[in-house]
């Protein structure tokens, strides 16, 4: 199955008689909000969405509180269990997750979902920004939220989707170290925080040695939709990724290394998320870095 989804795609599928439920997963690292101030993706659900998603607090729902694990660890899967059902999710429901454009936050609810079971969800390519059908927003007088109830504008019904975690598609900090030295381990981070040139988040830069630079802005387009399939196996191929070698993904809390993983889905290759990735890397000064451009 496809793991992407284009927006006439969606558009279609939205028509049709198993309509996908919507996933509006909006969200920033706080320290790409242009105003400096921190994101909010509620508010800017609330101002004009896909006619029928259901916002996902990726902080909240998505991940745990930030911690020794690091600054996004896996959510409760009590927690994401009532988030997805409450959004409408069911195990024989198709569901598809979108987010301002960058594509991040939305792979992370696609990953969490593939890996704790569900077997068709997609990422509209793109994002919002992509949509081009009409928006919806939320009543903000009084007198709108009257002419809603009017419509019979209705909640997503109760879904039963029930977390099941798979074995072997998470790493843990020893199992990320043994995989850059057994087999290929991607930094989906930018290349200067790689190298250890900057650092804006983490207390420590640069690199869990052995691992490969790959940002994961090279793996889309200008409008930041992914490149075809086969520019991708290539673009990975060129950093000894293949199909018949164990692959990992990290970044700085493990949401664009979803992002990253996704990417390599849609080039064929199966590969695992260091979830804690550097956050929690660098928790524990013990724990060794490598800085440069090389991965040693």
């Amino acid at each position: 199955m496809n793991v992407i989804i284009s927006a006439s795609e969606l558009a279609d599928a939205l028509r049709s008689e198993r309509p996908p439920v919507l996933l509006d997963v909006r969200w920033q690292l706080s320290t790409a909000a242009a105003s400096g101030q921190p994101f909010d993706g509620r508010a800017a659900y609330a101002s004009g969405h896909i006619p029928g998603a259901v916002f996902v607090d990726l902080d909240r729902e998505l991940a745990s509180a930030p911690g020794p694990r690091g600054r996004h660890p896996l959510p409760d899967l009590d927690v994401f269990g009532a988030a997805m059902r409450r959004a409408g999710v069911s195990a024989g429901t198709p569901v598809v997750a979108y987010d301002g454009g960058i594509g991040w936050a939305a792979a992370r609810a696609w990953w969490l979902l593939r890996w704790t079971g569900h077997p068709d969800v997609r990422v509209l390519d793109g994002g919002l920004p992509a949509w081009d059908g009409p928006l919806e927003a939320e009543a903000e007088t009084e007198a709108e939220a009257e002419a809603e109830a009017e419509a019979e504008t209705e909640a997503p019904a109760q879904g039963d989707f029930v977390p099941k975690p798979a074995e072997g598609a998470v790493l843990d900090a020893d199992g990320a170290a043994a995989l850059a030295r057994s087999g290929v381990l991607l930094d989906a981070r930018a290349g200067k925080r790689y190298r250890g040139e900057v650092e804006p988040i983490d207390p420590v830069g640069g690199h869990i040695p052995g691992a490969l630079s790959a940002p994961t802005s090279d793996n889309v387009d200008a409008d930041g939709r992914f490149r075809p399939a086969a520019e991708l196996r290539a673009r990975f191929g060129e950093l000894g990724v293949t199909r018949d070698v164990p692959v990992g993904v990290y970044c700085g809390s493990g949401v664009s290394a979803a992002h990253e993983v996704l990417a390599l889905e849609v080039a064929g290759i199966p590969a695992a998320l260091y979830v804690g990735s550097w956050s929690e890397w660098t928790s524990d000064p013990a724990r060794p870095v490598a800085v440069g451009p090389d991965p040693q």
